[in-house]
């Protein structure tokens, strides 16, 4: 609900323990005595006792997931799904066959069926209760205390324990327990980039502002899980736990369902299909054998059980989980670790990426780009925190010794201090700040903080310090240096330029005329044009340490400029550029102003013309959105809110969207979004846990590279759904035209209910065992082709089985049909012996299947040798089957050892089937265009 969904409570005397009234308040629109009185406090706090009633009436102040995950619902809903029923009705069939008279139950097809459901149950359970849980890490943001003032004094309390009411005490460095109002600041600044976006630090006052006013500029305001980077303050609690700004998000994620990605729709209506294709074919072969030929009853279901084990593709969920688990190991090489398996194939779909700026796009981190000095321009190298770059004037390096005045005031003039070497973060302090010591560095003027007597930098001997306010923008100090001391200024530039009254040029100190202001400003202009955060520099040298403010900061003279910007990672521009180029439209959407955003935009490639608000957003009805946001690639001032109706805008026009993030602010688009990434360096945990696929190294690019191996991923997952259903359309055809021209052919041996079968069940469960398993899975691992990234993305539905792949099953179940018979029926004349002819089809079956998959693979640019494993599985597969013919094994499948002739029969047939394929292929290619 945010901070205007808490009821205040309006009486703190109210006996029953109730409020008197409830409002819905604006609580940054309300003065400091108005937020006292509405919240029944004031500025000694809450009693104890007041704060004990408050805490058991609104709970305890932290982030609840009021829907418990069950393992066991989770688990059973691993088994919810068509082809999972089928896999079950294939097993049972499988131990049925034992009810027949002289046959016995197939318990090792059975167990090997119900083992592949259950591998796959605990795999799918496993992600989806990692996923579930995401929530939980809320938890893990909250503060473990705070300081509150109770009684009239100030304590330490667990963070659970605040309540709407307390005044909480801030201090540098803390984090904000809960969402309140200020009331008293001293220099305070917040880093608030977790929750909106923004990269520099927020400068905090006490006076109310327009209810309108966005999250990200409610100056009077803190929320929980932000950070004091700066000064002090004492803030009202106005909204604890699930009320708050981060427990609006928590909400969101909680009510945020995930959708099936349109490959698991395909599968289950794949499986639907299969289920009626099945019990249709079955009853049509009911009504023609009893109606058309002789065969009895018993003999009739025989071969409707066989034609059902032969429909039934046992290995293709087994296939599709494990072909998604491998893809998701060699995205782990591409430093892309993917949490939810079938949002491995929906990459190669995607089309559209909404991209947060700040630690996506951008370094995370303030950094100096150009400076003023001396009236000449200057650029500086390097990003972030790296103290490695250059200073270059006109395209060309310069030395550091030309600019050491500006960069030293920056230093000196300076609380930023460098971090302890066992410290997660390298520096303490205000991001601008941090900055400034930064940019010296690079010129070799350093320090360690206050304290650090050794260091270039000055700050050592400080001996005055006149803090920045809001009311003054500006801080000086006073050090200790040869022949005496000197006061070092930084602040706003207009306001550091009033105080001047010389310049420093070429090493002189020359009078600041009118026509050199009038410069500077428009300096100062230029560089906040390119959206750069300016600050200006300027001296006083012999000053008296014991001086007033007022003359410590009069007769300055000017030193310059530093502009700052948090910049855009240097892999992003061409990693955009990719993605463009694979018909991925790449749209920027952060909580930072917009004037950054557009400069960002612009230098990565973006079009920042019509660039929009979050004010705009929320101002656009649902039709308004869904048509500006295939315009827009710039959305600035966004809430977390925004975002999500940003993404729901594209997600209704028809468009696959990846969403990328790293801040508390980016999950609930994360949640929603087709494939959720967030960053693994910077991103937060619930960020982490609340995506579809995390980045390793926080790197753009590494997005291009994973939806590449996405679209791989695809074709592989064609590659083996159309041999899967290549192989069972053969042997669904087999079986149902070679009984019923068997019952024509040959009507006594065919009316026997025990010799009633073209391949027997424990045959065609064989048959899919060697072409369902290691070839299948290792098509898996086939190399993606060299043009993946030249397509567009495809369709969301676009089916897997598309007409290209619907021919080559009919084609090759036609093909293995034909071919099939007639060596069957042919055999069966030659050799007089079912058996004999029975095991002939059954070979053949199985080389065929070896040879068709790299007709398959042809299309797909795939060379024979191009993948080691294949190759392996299909000699691995040939292996198992002459161990089936040759050794003591043949007495269970009821087969022979076959000699020269049945072999010679087997490899013509078999080579007529794959040059009929070839050509057939070839010609489907060239009228498809392909």
């Amino acid at each position: 609900m945010g901070e205007s969904g808490r009821s205040a409570v309006a009486g703190e005397a109210d006996t029953a323990g109730k409020p008197d009234e409830i409002e819905e308040l604006n609580w940054h629109a309300l003065a400091v005595d108005d937020v006292h009185d509405a919240l029944s406090t004031d500025r000694s706090g809450l009693s104890s006792e007041e704060a004990a009633r408050r805490l058991e009436e609104y709970g305890p102040n932290e982030i609840r997931d009021d829907d418990d995950v069950s393992p066991l619902e989770l688990f059973v809903a691993q088994f919810r799904d068509v082809l999972i029923y089928l896999l079950v009705a294939a097993a049972v069939l499988s131990l049925a066959v034992g009810l027949l008279p002289g046959e016995e139950p197939n318990y090792v097809d059975a167990g090997l069926i119900l083992l592949i459901l259950l591998g796959n149950g605990v795999f799918g359970f496993v992600q989806d209760y990692r996923a579930e849980k995401s929530i939980e890490r809320l938890r893990e943001l909250s503060t473990p205390d705070a300081t509150v003032v109770r009684d009239g004094r100030k304590v330490t309390v667990d963070s659970r324990e605040v309540v709407p009411g307390d005044l909480v005490v801030l201090e540098q460095g803390d984090a904000m327990p809960a969402d309140a109002r200020l009331v008293e600041v001293t220099n305070l600044e917040t880093m608030e980039a977790p929750l909106t976006g923004e990269s520099a630090s927020v400068s905090k006052t006490t006076d109310p502002i327009d209810p309108e006013t966005p999250l990200a500029e409610r100056s009077n305001m803190v929320y929980m899980n932000t950070n004091a980077v700066k000064g002090r303050g004492r803030a009202v609690v106005v909204e604890t736990g699930m009320e708050t700004e981060v427990g609006n998000i928590a909400t969101q994620i909680q009510t945020a369902e995930r959708d099936e990605t349109p490959f698991q729709r395909e599968v289950d209506e794949l499986g639907r299909r299969i289920g009626y294709g099945v019990v249709g074919l079955i009853g049509l072969l009911v009504v023609v054998q009893l109606l058309l030929t002789e065969s009895g009853p018993i003999a009739v279901l025989l071969t409707a059980i066989t034609l059902a084990v032969a429909a039934v593709p046992e290995g293709l969920p087994a296939v599709v989980t494990l072909t998604l688990a491998l893809g998701s190991q060699r995205m782990v090489d591409r430093n892309a670790i993917v949490r939810r398996l079938p949002v491995v194939e929906s990459l190669g779909s995607v089309d559209t990426i909404l991209t947060d700026k700040t630690g996506t796009l951008t370094e995370s981190q303030m950094t100096v780009t150009r400076l003023w000095f001396g009236g000449e321009t200057y650029d500086v190298t390097g990003s972030g925190l790296d103290p490695e770059g250059e200073f270059r004037r006109d395209g060309e390096p310069i030395s550091s010794q030309a600019v050491e005045p500006l960069l030293r005031c920056g230093a000196v003039c300076n609380n930023a201090e460098k971090a302890s070497d066992d410290d997660e973060r390298e520096y303490f302090g205000d991001p601008t700040e941090v900055a400034l010591v930064v940019s010296a560095a690079k010129a070799g003027i350093g320090g360690g903080g206050d304290g650090d007597e050794g260091g270039t930098d000055g700050r050592g001997n400080r001996v005055a310090e006149i803090p920045f306010s809001s009311e003054r923008q500006r801080m000086t100090v006073v050090v200790r240096e040869e022949g005496g001391h000197t006061a070092y200024t930084k602040g706003a530039p207009e306001v550091v330029l009033d105080r001047c009254d010389s310049v420093l040029v070429d090493g002189e100190v020359r009078e600041l005329t009118d026509e050199t202001r009038e410069r500077i400003r428009e300096r100062v202009e230029s560089f906040a044009g390119d959206a750069l955060r300016v600050l200006g520099f300027a001296r006083r040298e012999g000053v008296d340490p014991e001086a007033d403010e007022d003359a410590l900061e009069t007769g300055l003279t000017f030193l310059g400029l530093q502009g700052m910007i948090d910049p855009p990672r240097p892999e992003v521009e061409g990693a955009v550029a990719d993605c463009r180029r694979a018909g991925i439209r790449v749209v920027m959407v952060t909580g930072d102003n917009l004037e950054t955003a557009k400069a960002i935009g612009r230098e990565i490639g973006f079009d920042p013309e019509g660039a929009m608000t979050g004010t705009e957003i929320a101002a656009c009805s649902d039709a308004e959105l869904r048509e500006a946001v295939e315009e827009v690639e710039v959305f600035a001032r966004a809430t977390p809110e925004h975002k999500v109706r940003v993404l729901e805008a594209l997600q209704a026009n028809g468009h696959t969207v990846a969403m990328t993030g790293d801040g508390v602010n980016d999950a609930p688009g994360l949640r929603n979004a087709d494939v959720g990434i967030a960053m693994g360096l910077r991103g937060t945990d619930v960020t982490k846990e609340a995506s579809d696929m995390v980045l390793r190294d926080d790197n753009f690019a590494t997005i291009r590279d994973a939806v590449a191996e996405g679209r791989g991923i695809f074709d592989n997952i064609q590659k083996f759904v159309n041999l899967l259903l290549s192989a069972n359309a053969g042997e669904v055809l087999v079986v149902f035209v070679g009984v019923l021209v068997g019952s024509v052919l040959f009507p006594d041996l065919f009316a026997s209910q025990s010799e009633a079968l073209v391949l027997t069940p424990v045959m065609l469960l064989w048959i899919n065992l060697v072409t369902d398993g290691l070839p299948a899975l290792a098509l898996g691992v086939d190399p993606k082709a060299d043009d993946v990234l030249d397509r567009p993305p495809r369709d969301p539905d676009e089916s897997v089985i598309d007409w290209r792949v619907a021919l080559s099953v009919l084609t090759i179940g036609v093909t293995v049909t034909v071919a099939g018979l007639a060596l069957f029926f042919e055999s069966l004349a030659a050799f007089e012996s079912l058996v004999r002819a029975q095991t002939v089809l059954f070979t053949f079956f199985v080389v065929a299947e070896m040879g068709i998959i790299q007709v398959i693979r042809r299309r797909f640019g795939a060379s024979l040798l191009s993948n080691p494993w294949l190759v392996a599985a299909v000699a691995a597969s040939l292996a198992l089957q002459l161990v089936v013919l040759y050794t003591p094994l043949s007495g269970l499948f009821d087969v022979f050892a076959l000699d020269v002739a049945g072999w010679e029969r087997i490899a013509l047939a078999v080579g007529a089937v794959l040059a009929a394929n070839a050509l057939l292929s070839r010609a489907y290619d060239r009228l498809l265009g392909e």
